[in-house]
């Protein structure tokens, strides 16, 4: 231990407190309370600590990434206890999370991306499309409550394996279980869903009366002084709190995933494609009157927005108005970008246009010498759909869920495009308009944006008001006033094409 970590430790208090181990680059990897401070973080650099903890992996490469500390010092360990269980939920430090994932309490999961979703039970959580719900405690009652929901809502559990009609139905049991729990046994997937949402709606309202219970019995047990059974508990009420927190969201997200996955296989269906696009990216070109020309791509996943994979490109091969070299340049440069750092084309690219556009996407796969991934066009006018072979254009009903989602996707195209097109205008705006007043150089124009904002406040300040600016006199506020006044109206900007 580094020496300047040894007087640290013998420096400490022998007061009640919560301790904040911390790595070298300085990050909240652990938080503790202590009854007395000395006492507890000592034990962390003990000679003999490493031997004792041969079996505890996890501790110990705790204790060799820490390079330093803090401390809270508080009244009484119950006040430790609460404040330890706040900052965890605050900071949400790696070995806290990992601890209690050690003590493995029980989750139920459901699998939401099987035919037939089964309650099964597990003690480990993964990063999938499941739905979880958990931990709990008590795994007797959480075993009965099981039994009863198979029996109330007529879902299976893990120990089932369903078997596929040649009707495309499925028979969930082919035993006497079928009789004795009261439910039709062979069912189709829409029919069992609606089973699945009332378990889960049942199970999410048993998770919050739950979790009612342990907050009770966390304060009893910390007002009786059993701090170490009120830290366990505390420990699950903040595990539970953060799987309903998760449930939310997907309750939130699996709303609207169910019409997108309707809306992706009717599409699939319309379009003759393979599969249905699960991942689709739309380009479109923004400029007015060949100026200020600029592209968006964004996409979708699943029928929902991935904002982060959103890329916008200024257009560097030429100067002019010319929407399909621009539509060959930034498809190429999007595809080239994939190819090089081998990661997947999308299933489906669609481009906001007609026949001219869609000839100069593929062209710029002709270019990359590679195949392309399945293309459209909307044509706006008629919201026609373009294919790139010689099947005549396909008009759907606007009702059409697969035609409302590709509107979706265009739409958000353009959005994009045309905020990346005024925010150019705008800065080209204020940097022309600054640029004409003699002695006004770059840091003074920053000064000016920063301190009233934008262009607009800009000339409705008062000579007095733009000497409050930093670096401006009386002299050069009343000549930027002057200037600013003899300025035209501003004029109207056209609408993006």
């Amino acid at each position: 231990m580094p020496v300047d970590l040894k007087a640290k430790v013998r420096a400490l208090p022998e007061t009640p407190g919560v301790y904040l181990m911390k790595d070298r680059l300085g990050r909240i990897i652990y938080v503790g309370k202590a009854n007395s401070l000395k006492k507890r973080v000592s034990t962390y650099f003990q000679a003999g600590r490493a031997r004792a903890l041969r079996h505890q992996p996890k501790i110990s490469t705790l204790i060799e990434m820490v390079t330093d500390f803090d401390i809270i010092e508080v009244k009484s360990e119950p006040e430790a206890l609460l404040l330890e269980g706040k900052l965890i939920k605050q900071w949400r430090p790696k070995y806290n999370t990992d601890f209690t994932d050690d003590k493995r309490f029980l989750l139920v999961r459901v699998a939401m991306d099987e035919a037939l979703p089964r309650f099964v039970l597990t003690r480990f959580r993964k990063d999938d499309r499941s739905r979880y719900f958990g931990p709990f405690a008590h795994s007797g009652l959480l075993r009965r409550t099981l039994a009863s929901i198979r029996k109330q809502f007529g879902v299976l559990l893990g120990d089932v394996r369903p078997t596929k009609l040649p009707d495309g139905r499925w028979r969930l049991y082919d035993d006497v279980r079928a009789e004795l729990y009261g439910w039709p046994n062979e069912v189709d997937t829409t029919e069992y869903g609606a089973r699945v949402d009332a378990a889960c709606a049942f199970l999410d309202g048993k998770s919050r009366e739950w979790l009612e219970e342990l907050r009770a019995e966390m304060q009893t047990r910390s007002a009786q002084q059993e701090y170490e059974r009120a830290a366990e508990l505390r420990d699950v009420v903040l595990a539970l709190e953060r799987t309903l927190a998760r449930t939310r969201k997907f309750t939130r997200d699996l709303t609207q995933l169910r019409p997108n996955e309707k809306a992706l296989r009717s599409l699939q269906e319309a379009l003759g494609l393979e599969s249905p696009p699960e991942c689709m990216e739309c380009f479109d070109i923004s400029h007015i009157s060949g100026t200020f020309v600029v592209a968006s791509m964004v996409q979708f996943v699943g029928g929902v927005p991935r904002r982060d994979n959103y890329r916008r490109f200024s257009i560097k091969s030429f100067i002019g108005n010319d929407d399909f070299r621009a539509m060959e340049e930034v498809v190429g440069r999007r595809y080239r970008r994939l190819t090089e750092e081998q990661k997947q084309f999308p299933d489906l690219v669609v481009i906001d246009g007609g026949r001219g556009q869609i000839g100069a996407a593929l062209k710029a796969f002709l270019r990359l010498d590679c195949a392309p991934p399945a293309i459209i066009g909307l044509a706006k006018k008629h919201e026609t759909i373009i294919f790139p072979d010689a099947r005549a254009p396909l008009n759907l009903p606007l009702t059409h869920p697969g035609l409302n989602l590709l509107q979706r996707l265009r739409d958000e195209a353009h959005r994009f495009a045309n905020t990346y097109n005024a925010d150019l205008r705008s800065r080209k705006i204020k940097e022309s308009v600054l640029d004409d007043l003699p002695g006004l150089g770059p840091k003074r124009r920053a000064l000016l944006l920063a301190h009233l904002g934008d262009m607009g406040k800009l000339r409705a300040a008062s000579a007095e008001e733009i000497a409050t600016v930093p670096g401006f006199g009386p002299k050069i506020a009343a000549e930027l006033h002057a200037f600013l006044a003899q300025l035209p109206p501003k004029p109207r900007a056209g609408a993006p094409h």
